[in-house]
């Protein structure tokens, strides 16, 4: 399946998701969110790509950006603050670039900008749906092939979270329920800023984990999940040229 397709997919989710939540919670103001966060993306896409390239496109990855944001973002912040991550999302994309790539998530860096600039708040709705988004989610981390960003990630993440409820002598079980399944599933494997060789990607999902559990135990007074996956966006570059040095 080529990543159009998966592209596709994963928007169907997200948007028929968005509709479950809202109807079942009676949550209009969030379907309001994810429906301005959506538009916002969509608009500030095809401006940046119209004075680039002199054509009017509209991309599947701007819907997707702006749904992550719409599900992220705190449904009770000002829908200008929605409309600030989605500018500073698609803005990352088109001008904080690598290799011809952007470096960052998209949503992550709109969202995790706003929070510091604007003092907006996250909610990350659906996060702990795991009957939902674990195995939608493995069939996206397969198709995309990023199976070793998952593996690395929880290998770190319940490494450490499982030695630490040894340590306090609390139910190992308990981990599993604060786990953040939407952030996993959805943002750590995105495919454009995640390495690309099989052992740079298992390093990137356990640098994840690993300042995931930092950052939470630490008590900042950030994201700690979206900080720990924009701190390993910024060492893809990196981590793409140890297997070529290795001769993978």
């Amino acid at each position: 399946m080529k990543l159009l397709a998966v592209k596709s997919w994963l928007i169907a989710f997200l948007g028929l998701l968005a509709l479950c939540l809202a109807i079942t919670g009676k949550d209009a103001l969030f379907l309001s969110g994810v429906a301005v966060a959506l538009i916002s993306a969509l608009i500030f896409d095809s401006l940046f790509i119209y004075l680039k390239e002199k054509k009017v496109r509209v991309t599947d990855s701007s819907i997707i950006t702006g749904l992550i944001i719409g599900y992220v973002l705190a449904s009770d912040e000002p829908f200008w603050k929605f409309i600030a991550a989605a500018l500073l999302a698609i803005g990352s994309k088109h001008i904080i670039r690598v290799n011809k790539k952007h470096l960052f998530n998209p949503a992550a860096f709109g969202v995790f900008l706003t929070m510091f600039l604007f003092g907006a708040n996250t909610q990350w709705r659906g996060a702990y749906l795991w009957y939902v988004l674990i195995p939608v989610g493995l069939f996206f981390a397969y198709k995309v092939q990023k199976k070793e960003v998952l593996a690395g990630y929880l290998f770190s993440a319940l490494g450490l979270f499982a030695a630490q409820a040894l340590l306090q002598k609390a139910p190992l079980l308990n981990i599993f329920g604060f786990l953040s399944y939407f952030y996993i599933f959805v943002m750590v494997i995105e495919p454009k800023t995640t390495p690309v060789f099989k052992r740079a990607k298992f390093a990137f999902g356990l640098g994840v984990g690993i300042l995931v559990f930092l950052f939470t135990e630490l008590g900042v007074n950030f994201d700690a999940e979206l900080a720990a996956l924009l701190l390993m966006n910024l060492s893809v570059p990196l981590l793409n040229k140890i297997p070529q040095r290795r001769g993978a």
